[in-house]
């Protein structure tokens, strides 16, 4: 495919664009990408805001050119370049004048194709199948905008039953799972755990375990804490994660949290367990170091800071310190 598309864009760039445009679009149905990664696609690929929405099945969705969805917009403008998708009522458009040129049709057009699969499978149209990884039907459970019927469907889809605790789940990359609330967590990656809701409660359950992914480590020397936070266990932290939106300047305390980081390989990892262990000789043993190398370490460190880290409101603050440096390095939604 690659070569081709080399060749055709060398004869014809328009060509070789739309060429790409239909491997992208199949891509997402192969993988069952859900309506906000098609009209994503649709945005990005176009360069300007997209549009999907479906009167009947309770269906909007906006994505700006730089991939966020914000679906408050403008009032459709009808000279702007729009699809039908084919099935039902939902109509795709991009919002930029019209002709959308070569591009831009085979944008429309491939993405309404795209929608009206995702649609039919999610909101009714095609007999529903379990598929328990379905990322499309995730999505359903989790828009608070969606139908209850459609929720039942995708519900149904998913083999989740309706009487028992369900959760969600936030994994690194934007991956939400779904499930019964007693079933074991995804294993090696990070992950933020929303609390056990009911079924029409999962937006919630949702919102709660991207808040909590953010405050998720690597578990590595540079990035140390645990991989897997649970939203129930946030208490203020999660109006900490209110208060830092995307894009924020870095806190002070986190600029030389990251300059102590800096000077050391185990600089970071020691400065986690004098924070979070109950004593710093419980700090050495989690090291594996003497007690006594660990008071040389924080003797390091301290000027870094700027601050002792051998006091409650030190350790405190280190801890606060830890927390804005996952938020501010993860500010953007999953």
């Amino acid at each position: 495919m690659r070569d081709l598309v080399g060749r055709l864009s060398a004869l014809d760039p328009d060509a070789g664009a739309a060429v790409q445009v239909i491997a992208y679009f199949d891509r997402l149905v192969e993988t069952r990408a859900g309506l906000e990664a098609i009209v994503r696609g649709a945005a990005v690929l176009a360069g300007c805001p997209a549009c999907l929405t479906d009167s009947e099945r309770g269906v909007h969705v906006r994505v700006l050119s730089d991939g966020a969805r914000t679906d408050a917009g403008p009032p459709p403008d009808p000279a702007w370049p729009r699809i039908a998708v084919p099935g039902g009522a939902a109509v795709l458009w991009l919002e930029r004048p019209a002709p959308p040129g070569p591009v831009g049709a085979m944008v429309l057009e491939r993405a309404a194709a795209a929608a009206r699969v995702v649609l039919d499978r999610t909101r009714g149209r095609a007999p529903a199948h379990q598929d328990r990884d379905d990322p499309a039907l995730v999505e359903v459970l989790l828009d608070p905008a969606a139908p209850p019927a459609a929720r039942s469907l995708a519900a149904r889809a998913l083999g989740l039953p309706g009487d028992v605790p369900v959760r969600a789940v936030a994994l690194e990359g934007g991956v939400a799972r779904v499930g019964p609330a007693h079933h074991p967590l995804p294993e090696g990656v990070r992950a933020g755990v929303g609390p056990a809701v009911t079924l029409p409660d999962l937006p919630r359950s949702w919102a709660l375990a991207r808040t909590a992914l953010r405050l998720a480590a690597e578990g590595t020397p540079q990035d140390p804490g645990p991989r897997v936070v649970h939203s129930d266990d946030l208490g203020g932290l999660a109006v900490l994660a209110a208060a830092v939106p995307p894009g924020a300047a870095p806190h002070p305390d986190v600029r030389a949290l990251e300059r102590a980081g800096s000077e050391a390989p185990w600089m970071l990892a020691t400065l986690y367990a004098a924070a979070y262990a109950p004593s710093l000789r419980a700090a050495a043993a989690e090291l594996t170091v003497h007690y006594s190398t660990l008071q040389d370490r924080l003797a390091h460190a301290e000027p870094l800071l700027g601050w002792t880290v051998r006091d409650p409101q030190g350790r405190l603050r280190l801890q606060l310190a830890f927390a804005l440096r996952r938020l501010h390095r993860d500010a953007g939604s999953p």
